[in-house]
This record gives structure tokens, sequence and C-alpha cells, in this order.
């Protein structure tokens, strides 16, 4: 594969990206708007900016049957200066007006090859499009691998909706037969300020030891 190929494959491209492949189009859009120079120098793999305009020159006389170009008397005289002894790499910018036609068999082979290479679908991309088609407007549907069991959110649980006889911390039911000021489940105070039994600095729930004293809390 030469430059010759690989701007044609580039022109294939741009045109399918915007369904044009098979609509004419003036010569002056392949160098100017589908496929310039400055943004597909790296991917002609082109030397110099000579390099890149012979090889437009070459696409438009038609070499290889990629493009026809009409009509035929600038096709023709774009041919002549090819096969001269100096050719003017950038002749072809005398006829920015003529119609160009894509081959349309060599356009399918290129669009074909570049399928052929293109990576293959994740399992994710895969799962995007599977849609719900019961109802008359379908709307994607979330997929969930089998064996994936979905995290239940915590239960968060108010005083208001909390019986009397059950602590606020962990819900764990109080003895009402007796006056319960810590509850037996979790060790956490029912109301009020928790206070180290030591020092009778104020603790924080859920601290096992006080940090004035060290000593340890009993509500681990």
């Amino acid at each position: 594969m030469d430059e010759l190929d690989r701007l044609f494959g580039l022109l294939v491209a741009a045109l399918a990206r915007e369904t044009r492949v098979a609509v004419p189009f003036p010569a002056s859009e392949v160098y100017e708007r589908l496929v310039p120079y400055r943004s597909n120098r790296s991917r002609l793999n082109v030397a110099t900016h000579q390099d890149y305009e012979m090889a437009v020159l070459r696409l438009l006389a038609g070499e290889r049957s990629y493009l026809q170009l009409e009509p035929e008397t600038v096709r023709e005289a774009m041919q002549r200066e090819i096969s001269g002894v100096n050719p003017d790499p950038a002749y072809f910018r005398s006829f920015p007006d003529a119609q160009v036609m894509v081959n349309g068999r060599a356009a399918e082979r290129v669009l074909l090859a570049d399928r052929a290479y293109a990576p293959a679908r994740s399992d994710e991309d895969e799962n995007e499009e599977l849609v719900d088609t019961t109802g008359e407007n379908p709307v994607p549907v979330p997929f969930v691998p089998p064996g994936t069991r979905r995290a239940t959110p915590p239960v968060v649980r108010s005083k208001d909706a909390l019986a009397a006889n059950q602590c606020e911390y962990c819900g764990g039911v109080l003895p009402t037969n007796r006056e319960a000021r810590f509850c037996p489940h979790c060790g956490q105070p029912r109301e009020g300020d928790l206070r180290c039994q030591g020092c009778g600095n104020a603790l924080d729930v859920g601290w096992a030891y006080c940090l004035s004293c060290g000593r340890p809390t009993g509500f681990e």
C-alpha cells in the first residue's frame, strides 16, 4: 500500500461518514476539506507537501481507476501532466470545480477492509443495545450480569419510626419491666451525653476508650 492507496482510503472514510460515497463532489473538496494535508500527513506517510500534492494529482487523474473526473478533457490534461518530464504536483488546483465520482466497487473494498480490522465490540457495547420491545416506545433495558447482587441500601431509622422500647442506635428491643439507661445490645445511652465513669469526660457514640483517662467505656 502506497500513498495513493492511503489517500483513497481516507477519502472514502470521510465520504462514508457523511454518507456521500455515491454523490459527485467538486475536486477542491479532496484537498481542502475531506483529506487536507495538515491533518492527514502522518496517516498518509508523506514526507513533503509536494508528495501529498502528487498523490492528489494521481488520484484525480484516475490512476488505478479509484476516481472518475469530469469533464474528460480535464482528466486527460492531468494525465498528460503526470507523464511529463517535470510534472507540476499542484496542477490539479487549476480545476477546482471539476466533478469527482468515486469508483463504487473500489470504495466497497475499502469499507469492507475497515470493518474486518475494526476492534471487536465489548460486552458492554452489546449490552447497551438491549431494548425492551414490549411497549410502543422501546427503551434501553439495564443489563445485570447473572449472579450479580445489587447492594442493599442501609436502613435509616428515625426516632419517630422507632417504638418507645427500641434503641435509637441499633433498633434493639429494650426491656420494659425496668429502667434502661443504656441499651443491652449495643451499650449506647438512651438519652443525654455519654460520660466516662472514671473521669466524667464527655464521650462520643462508638468510642471504646476515653480520650482523657484511657479507661474502657464498655460501649464497643
